[in-house]
């Protein structure tokens, strides 16, 4: 019953957590898409209210005509709509599924032996502050640097390095799969702290310098709006993050790191393309056609770089063991797995326990699971999740010649 109460629980977290995050990044790209868009406004009016950009726009049968006041508009509207509970439910759904998945079940998905044999506190309470620390490092380059000559460039580089050297530290602290999750978990975080220390105080200051009849501090807007773009450029990256902790080939990869950072960093330039798209059509830039280009050429470079080796024949014609694995002589009929398999995989798909309703504890059953555990053990090398029950590459490779032979249960 407790399984089955966290898988719920697990499901319809996810379930809002997608939800929140689909809005918050929506908002995101639209005002980003605003601001991109937006041309001076042809209304005398406007002008002397102070209003520096407009856009008309067209949808859903009506048309808006958005204004932007980059400092202050002319008088404080009745009613005023904030952008921000669509991050902070982001994050706090996120986290609260980290708990329940990560956190409640910390031997099984956040360690790796292999890679810390630390106990579970441990890894929670570091896995914890990997969110903090990468918050509080971004925040310092951001304010030591960002009003520097150049300071955009080398906020820029900084970012980018503290990334990488934080998916490289993630990849050799935790299991892969947790590792993913736990890049884009910190960057969401600094994301949506950017959004609860900087974007929404400035703005009570703007309107609280309003109220009060006072000149309005630029500056609150200048950060507001750097933090707002670090957090679109963030977006394409947390979302791969994020989506491929399902996807075994990649962060079981011994170079998982890599691949992480790759990606991310072909998100950011298809990003980038995106953000300039709306400028060119304006005819204030090149056409990014480049950015997009070079992310999709580092996207199509590593799906090349992974691609699973074809299985080899061997002398008699017959299919063997995949090109690189270890390969087991001797039988290959059912009591050749059947004790890999008892003492590898009934722990989690026996009688008492089987997690996704698969079972694996009689020679029919295997049988019926045949494709998948070749699949899952072999092909991917995604189980026994993190090895956490120690089988070897003679094993994975004896299971292989027992499937390419037919998967023999008789």
């Amino acid at each position: 019953m407790e399984t089955y109460l966290l898988d719920w629980a697990n499901l319809l977290l996810r379930w809002v957590h997608v939800i929140t995050a689909i809005a918050w990044i929506g908002s995101s790209f639209y005002f980003v898409f605003l601001d991109s868009s937006l041309t001076p406004p042809l209304d005398e009016k406007l002008r002397k209210e102070g209003a520096t950009g407009e856009i008309w726009a067209v949808h859903g049968g009506g048309f808006y005509h958005p204004v932007k006041y980059a400092v202050q508009p002319p008088q404080l509207p009745g009613h005023l709509h904030w952008f921000y509970w669509e991050s902070y439910s982001t994050w706090l759904s996120g986290m609260a599924l980290f708990g329940v998945l990560y956190a409640f079940n910390a031997s099984t998905y956040l360690i790796d032996k292999s890679l810390m044999d630390w106990s579970p506190g441990a890894a929670i309470s570091v896995a914890l502050a990997f969110l903090v620390v990468f918050w509080m490092l971004y925040d310092s380059i951001c304010q030591l640097f960002a009003h520097r000559k150049h300071g955009e460039a080398i906020v820029g580089a900084g970012v980018l390095l503290l990334v990488c050297f934080a998916s490289w530290l993630a990849c050799h602290w935790f299991a892969g799969r947790a590792a993913f999750l736990l890049v884009g978990a910190m960057m969401a975080t600094a994301m949506s702290a950017n959004v609860f220390f900087w974007i929404i105080p400035g703005q009570k200051k703007v309107i609280a310098s309003i109220q009060a009849g006072q000149p309005v501090d630029p500056i609150h807007g200048q950060r507001g709006k750097q933090r707002s773009v670090h957090n679109t450029y963030f977006t394409l990256p947390v979302l791969f993050a994020m989506l491929s902790n399902h996807y075994s080939f990649a962060y079981s990869h011994v170079h998982n790191w890599l691949i992480l950072i790759l990606m991310m960093l072909a998100g950011a330039a298809i990003r980038q393309f995106f953000v300039l798209r709306h400028g060119y059509k304006l005819g204030r830039n090149r056409h990014p056609a480049g950015y997009a280009a070079v992310g999709v050429a580092v996207i199509v470079g590593v799906i090349v770089w992974l691609a699973p080796a074809p299985p080899v024949k061997n002398a008699t014609n017959s299919i063997a063991s995949p090109a690189g694995s270890t390969r087991a002589d001797g039988p290959n009929d059912y009591k050749s797995v059947q004790s890999i398999i008892t003492q590898r995989c009934l722990m989690c798909h026996g009688e008492a326990v089987q997690m996704k309703n698969v079972r694996l504890d009689s020679p029919a059953l295997l049988k019926q699971h045949a494709q998948s555990v070749y699949q899952q053990v072999v092909v991917t090398k995604a189980m026994p999740m993190n090895n956490s029950t120690g089988i070897t590459d003679a094993e994975r490779a004896q299971l292989a010649q027992w499937f390419l032979a037919g998967a023999k249960v008789e």
